[in-house]
This record gives structure tokens, C-alpha cells and sequence, in this order.
């Protein structure tokens, strides 16, 4: 039976995006700032540090490092970020016509990137009635991005700045949050006090009868303070066997689980019971597995990227880069699941959603920056749809 509506509710991390496109990782400046240990506070390709910890490792203040690494370059775009809000904005667009609404629960500050962000969401399909105001520093992020690096694949630095989103926690989650069909925790790794209490909240959105969808990002708390432990998922493992479905990539899967490959990651994740597991890792296969009333069974597999954007990538058909992959790999998914369950699917293709999220992280790279502003509703999915159906010829080939 057709459902009638489709509410998702996500909440997690959203932010300013500094993007600087042409910073090499092989330069003297960046490897003079480059991580020596696991958890220093250096800079390291793929992955993110917190700015203080960044600061107290350089020894300089960050507007001094900026300007060292980016020789005093403006950033080449400033964006809506961060894996909750533009992953829920990519589901939102691509989902344009369908019976389904999705809203994100967040906070800014009072300051300009807060105003910034108010003015560039209020042009995006996503309910931000829920966006609060909470402090002056609205979070953000300068991202570092290297287009040559991993033999032309590209790869990204994070510097973070957690500002108001130190002080947004479970309180600021309504009644109605937990009513919604999809619930959506992304990123909450830059959202601390919701991360701290990720178990409890997903126990919560199961009760109520949700879909609990995870999606993970380098969380440089816990590495700063055990990096030699792996990470816990909320305050230890509590909230695996509420996450019906965990979008991870490599290095996050390896370091929640503590193993040393994906496969054996993918076990730990399944033996502690959560419902399914999708593992990206940048230009290779992405890897899933089910076990759950949702999907169903599903044997631990591999799905490649698609050829048609690596093509385009190696033979520079395009002026993107890779920000936001992730982000959009977990926005197409989630654009799946709606799309099967508005149309009465008795468990939901494992494997069609992943695909939509492979094709939808790969056209990501074909632009700058992670979230993409329409000229009209529909837009970024219409250009999707060739990609999508070469995607769909090269696996059933």
C-alpha cells in the first residue's frame, strides 16, 4: 500500500564551507603543518581537526596558517556544508514533486555566516523552521582541497570550528521530531552534546517507529583523546542496534570498529546489530551489507563508483571538486528510501539505493562544493538522470 506522506527529520552538523580548490598536499607549507601522530592536531588528507587543537599544533594562529597555505587567496566558493544539512538538501532536491517533506534541526550563531546561512537555506527545499540561533559563533569549516592528489581523484582537509553547536543538545529536539518516518543523525560527531547522547535518542526514534539512519564524520574528539582506541558511537556502543541503516567511509568504519579492513569492519558493525551498513571509500567499491526487516538479508558485497564521472574526473570534463561526496552519497540514499517507500515497497532495495547515492556522490565532483543551487526545482536531478542511467548499464552489464 502506498504511503501517503513522507516526513524526514534530520539533525547533526551544518555549517559555513571555506572552500579553497588548488591547495597541494605535497607543497612544503602543507607538509610542515602535516599530522605526525595520530590525534597531534596536524593536518591530515581525508580527514578533520578541530581549529584549536589545529592552532596549538602549528603554534600560530589559524589566520596566519590560512594565509600561509592558501598564499592569501580568497576562497574560491563559500557554501552551505556540513554531512546532515547538505545531505538532507541533495534528498530534498531530488525528491522535488513527491509527497514527502524534510526539515533539519540545528542551531547558528549571531554573526554573519549565521546571517549567510539563514539567506542561502531559505533558498533551498528543506523546512529550517527548527534552525535556532544559539550563541554568536555560527559553526564552520575551511576546507583544503587538493584535485591531483590520489592520482587525479582529489581528496580534502578539514579545519573546524564548533562554535554554537557545543551548546545544541537533545532538549532542542521536539515531540514531533520523533514522529517523523525517517530520522536522520548526521555528522553528530560536531555536534557533541547530541553525539553524547546518540544511543538514547535512537532508542527513542525506534520506539516511536522511525528509520534510523547514521551517517558518520572524523570525529576528532575521540581521536584527540584515545588514538589508540577505537571511537564509540555515542557514549560506548549503545546505539548500534537502534541504526537501521550506518553510511560510514573507510577510515571512519575502521576506527569505530577497531578493525584493520572493511570486511572485518562490517562484521563488528553486523554483530552488534545494526540493520545495515554502507561503507564508501572516495574513488574505490562501496561496500554493504543487511541484516533486518527493513532490507532484508543482504550478503556482504561491493558496488563500484560510477565510470562515467571518473571519466569525466580524469579527462577534466569538469571544474568540481570533491567536497560534499559523502554528503550527497548519504542525500541520495536517503532520496531512495523515499522513493520506495512512497511506493509501497514491502522491504526497501538494498542495493537501488546505494546506487542512487553512488551516482549522487559522484556528480557532486562535477561541481564546487557540496551543496548545489538550482535554477528551478528538479534541476539537479534531471542532470543527474544520464549519469544515473549509465550507472545503471555499466552494473548490469
Amino acid at each position: 500500500m502506498r504511503k501517503k506522506k513522507i516526513v524526514v527529520s534530520g539533525t547533526g552538523c551544518c555549517l559555513v564551507d571555506r572552500l579553497y580548490n588548488t591547495v597541494s598536499f605535497h607543497s612544503d607549507v602543507f607538509l610542515s603543518f602535516s599530522s605526525k601522530k595520530r590525534g597531534d592536531g596536524g593536518l591530515s588528507p581525508g580527514h578533520l581537526v578541530l581549529k584549536e587543537e589545529f592552532e596549538t599544533f602549528a603554534n600560530k594562529n589559524f589566520p596566519v596558517v590560512l594565509h600561509e597555505l592558501t598564499a592569501g587567496k580568497a576562497p574560491d566558493r563559500i557554501n552551505v556544508g556540513g554531512p546532515c544539512i547538505v545531505a538532507l538538501i541533495h534528498a530534498a532536491q531530488i525528491t522535488n514533486g513527491t509527497d514527502c517533506e524534510i526539515r533539519f534541526y540545528g542551531c547558528h550563531g549571531a554573526d554573519e555566516n549565521g546571517n549567510f546561512l539563514l539567506d542561502a537555506l531559505k533558498k533551498l527545499p528543506v523546512n529550517i523552521n527548527h534552525y535556532q540561533q544559539i550563541g554568536s559563533l555560527t559553526p564552520s569549516t575551511d576546507v583544503f582541497s587538493d584535485p591531483d592528489y590520489d592520482k587525479g581523484h582529489g581528496e580534502r582537509v578539514f579545519v573546524n570550528s564548533i562554535g554554537a553547536a557545543w551548546d545544541y543538545g537533545p532538549e532542542n529536539l521536539d515531540a514531533d521530531f520523533f514522529k517523523s518516518d525517517i530520522v536522520v543523525f548526521g555528522g553528530t560527531a560536531l555536534v557533541p552534546q547530541i553525539h553524547l547522547h546518540l544511543g538514547e535518542l535512537l532508542q527513542q526514534a525506534k520506539a516511536k517507529g522511525c528509520i534510523t539512519l547514521v551517517n558518520t564524520v572524523f570525529d576528532f574528539v575521540n581521536e584527540k583523546a584515545n588514538p589508540q582506541q577505537r571511537w564509540p558511537l555515542g557514549r560506548d556502543d549503545e546505539s548500534y542496534p537502534y541504526i537501521d541503516l550506518l553510511i560510514t567511509d573507510r577510515d571512519e568504519a575502521l576506527r569505530l570498529s577497531g578493525e584493520l579492513s572493511l570486511d572485518k569492519a562490517i562484521q563488528f558493525f553486523m554483530a552488534k546489530q545494526t540493520g545495515a551498513v554502507m561503507i564508501t571509500n572516495g574513488a574505490e567499491n562501496v561496500w554493504i551489507c543487511a541484516d533486518s526487516e527493513l532490507f532484508g538479508k543482504v550478503d556482504m558485497k561491493e558496488l563500484p563508483v560510477s565510470k562515467s564521472v571518473s571519466h569525466k574526473i580524469r579527462k577534466k570534463l569538469c571544474d568540481g571538486d570533491t567536497t560534499g561526496c559523502g554528503d550527497n552519497f548519504v542525500g541520495g540514499v536517503i532520496g531512495s528510501l523515499i522513493f520506495q517507500l512512497l511506493a509501497g515497497r514491502e522491504k526497501v532495495d538494498m542495493e537501488e539505493a546505494t546506487a542512487l547515492g553512488i551516482v549522487s556522490g559522484g556528480y557532486a565532483c562535477l561541481y564546487i562544493g557540496g551543496t548545489f543551487f538550482e535554477k528551478y526545482p528538479g534541476e539537479k536531478y534531471e542532470r543527474m538522470i544520464p549519469i544515473l542511467d549509465d550507472y545503471k548499464k555499466q552494473i548490469h552489464s
